[in-house]
């Protein structure tokens, strides 16, 4: 495995991981449940439509595996197009608020929409929420790693150059 590949992986767990916690904490926070299991379900309704929340422990690997899928392919992609855009080296900070509010409209106006999911009305405070949470679990840690990523590997293409 590269050392890209491994940065890749590990950037992607740790913006999966931070945005599912969100997640749970967002939903316990507005249903005051615990059953954060249900947002696997949730998220396989985007493939299997109502069955999912009836489903069991299929529906929750299915939930998970899609969720973390989504993660990598957002990852994946900003590890592609960090080196190409030469301005996102340039803030962390607004590169990170950029590619959340990216992620947010990739999310809301075109695989939300495609699935299979129950459609909810717009609503601007969550979706100024959901925004800010997609910056901060999403786009802070893949702006910063792949800073640190790339600024390394920059280092060590000057040093074999030379």
């Amino acid at each position: 495995m590269t050392t890209r590949t491994a940065k890749i992986l590990q950037a992607g767990l740790i913006a999966g991981t931070l945005d599912i916690l969100s997640a749970f904490i967002y939903y316990y926070i507005k249903s005051g449940k615990t059953n954060f299991l249900v947002i696997f379900k949730f998220i396989a309704s985007g493939i299997f439509g109502k069955a999912a929340g009836e489903g069991g422990t299929d529906m929750i690997l299915a939930g998970f595996i899609l969720h973390y899928a989504i993660a990598f392919s957002f990852t994946v992609f900003f590890f592609w197009l960090y080196p190409k855009v030469h301005v996102m080296s340039k803030n962390r900070i607004v590169t990170a608020i950029v590619y959340g509010l990216f992620v947010w409209f990739v999310m809301n106006l075109i695989v939300v929409p495609l699935s299979n999911t129950v459609h909810r009305p717009f609503n601007v405070a969550n979706a100024i929420i959901n925004m800010c949470i997609l910056i901060i679990c999403i786009g802070l840690p893949l702006s910063f790693i792949a800073n640190v990523y790339f600024k390394k590997a920059k280092i060590g293409n000057e040093m074999v150059d030379s």
